[in-house]
C-alpha cells in the first residue's frame, strides 16, 4: 500500500510540474556564482521587464534569476496549486490581492516598502512597484481623415460612423481568459454606462478578442489591427520606441483613465523569500523614481494625485474582490458576451 501511495505521488508531482510547464510562454534564466536561484512568475513580458533582470544581476552576481511569464489567470492559479516560486509579479490587482487576503502571501517590510504610499502597499502583502494607464492604440492610416477621439464617446461615434475602416481589424480583451482584461472591464464599466455602448459597438465590428497587450501590440504592428482598446500604454509605447515608428498613435481618454499597480507579492510556498524581498526592493526603488529614465515601465510618481477621479491608481483593497464573486463574474460575462460577441454560446 505504501508502495501504491509513493507511485501515485510521484505521478501526481511530475503532472503538477508539466501542467506548470505547459502554461509557461516566456522563460529566461541567468546564472549566478552562488547556486542561489530567486524564481519568478510574472505576467511581464520579457521584452519590457528585461533590464530589471539585468540591473538586479549587475548589482547581485552571487543570486541567479530565473524568470517565467504567463497569464494573470495562470499565475494566480499556480500560485494557489503551491508552484515552486519566490516572487510573483502581476497586472492583474484584484487577483494579487485576493491571494494575499486569502493567506498565499507571506508578510515582508524594509525601508524600500515603507517609502511606498499608502495606495501603493497593502498591510505588508502586496507592493506595488509601477502605475500604468490602459489607453486606446490607433493606426494613423485609419483616421488620416478624421479625428482621433479623445472620450469613449468620441470613440463611440468614430467606430459607429466608419464600420468599413474597422470591421474585423479592432482588439481587446477577452476579459473570461484575461485577469487584466477582466479588472480593467469591470472598472471601466463601474465608471461609465458608455462603457456597455462601446462594447456593443464594437461587438457589430467582428472584434478579435486577446489574452494580453503584447499580442495586441504585435498585431498593431503587423496591420492586421487598426485600433485596440485597453492596451497596457507601457507595451505600446515601449515597442513604438523599440521600432522607431510613428504609424501608431497612443491616445490616453480624457473622460477618465484607468491606472493599473503593477504589484509584487512573496507567495506562502517561496523557498528563497529573503532573495524575493531583496528584488522587491529593486523594483520598488525603481518605482520611485521621479522620472521614467531608460525604464520601460512607468514610475508610480507618474501618476500625479491619486485621488483625482479622471486619472488615478485603481485602489488595492478589499472593494477589488467584488467583481470576483462567482455570481457577479457570472453575470458580468453574460452581459459581456451578449455586447462585444453577441453571437458565443452561454458563459462557462
Amino acid at each position: 500500500m505504501r508502495v501504491a501511495h509513493l507511485a501515485l505521488w510521484l505521478i501526481l508531482s511530475l503532472w503538477s510540474v508539466a501542467s506548470a510547464q505547459s502554461r509557461l510562454e516566456e522563460r529566461h534564466v541567468l546564472e549566478g556564482t552562488s547556486g542561489r536561484v530567486l524564481r519568478i512568475l510574472s505576467t511581464a513580458d520579457l521584452d519590457v521587464f528585461a533590464p530589471y533582470l539585468a540591473a538586479f544581476a549587475a548589482e547581485n552576481p552571487a543570486i541567479g534569476l530565473d524568470y517565467s511569464v504567463v497569464s494573470s489567470a495562470d499565475l494566480e492559479r499556480m500560485i494557489r496549486e503551491g508552484a515552486g516560486y519566490d516572487l510573483a509579479l502581476s497586472s492583474a490587482m484584484d487577483l494579487q490581492f485576493q491571494l494575499a487576503n486569502d493567506g498565499f502571501a507571506l508578510r515582508y517590510q524594509s525601508e524600500a516598502t515603507q517609502a511606498l504610499p499608502d495606495w501603493a502597499r497593502w498591510r505588508g502583502l502586496i507592493f506595488a512597484f509601477t502605475a500604468e494607464p490602459a489607453v486606446v492604440v490607433i493606426a494613423r492610416n485609419a483616421v488620416a481623415d478624421l479625428t482621433i477621439p479623445t472620450t469613449r464617446r468620441d470613440l463611440i461615434s468614430l467606430l459607429r460612423d466608419h464600420p468599413d475602416r474597422f470591421e474585423g481589424r479592432v482588439g481587446t480583451y477577452d476579459v473570461r481568459e484575461s485577469g487584466l482584461g477582466y479588472l480593467f472591464a469591470t472598472q471601466d464599466a463601474r465608471a461609465t454606462e458608455a462603457y456597455w455602448r462601446l462594447s456593443e459597438v464594437m461587438g457589430r465590428l467582428d472584434p478579435k478578442l486577446y489574452c494580453c497587450s503584447g499580442a495586441m501590440v504585435d498585431d498593431l504592428s503587423s496591420g492586421d489591427l487598426v485600433l485596440a482598446y485597453n492596451v497596457l500604454g507601457s507595451y505600446a509605447r515601449e515597442r513604438l520606441a523599440r521600432e522607431g515608428s510613428d504609424d501608431l498613435v497612443v491616445v490616453e481618454m480624457q473622460d477618465f483613465a484607468n491606472v493599473m499597480l503593477r504589484t509584487a507579492i512573496v507567495p506562502r510556498q517561496a523557498g528563497a523569500p529573503d532573495l524575493a524581498g531583496r528584488f522587491i526592493d529593486h523594483l520598488v526603488e525603481i518605482g520611485l523614481r521621479p522620472d521614467p529614465a531608460h525604464w520601460p515601465l512607468p514610475p508610480l510618481s507618474g501618476i500625479g494625485n491619486a485621488a483625482a477621479p479622471s486619472f488615478g491608481p485603481i485602489r488595492l483593497g478589499p472593494g477589488l474582490m467584488v467583481n470576483l464573486d462567482w455570481l457577479n463574474r457570472r453575470n458580468f460575462f453574460r452581459a459581456w458576451e451578449n455586447s462585444i460577441r453577441q453571437t458565443v454560446d452561454a458563459a462557462p
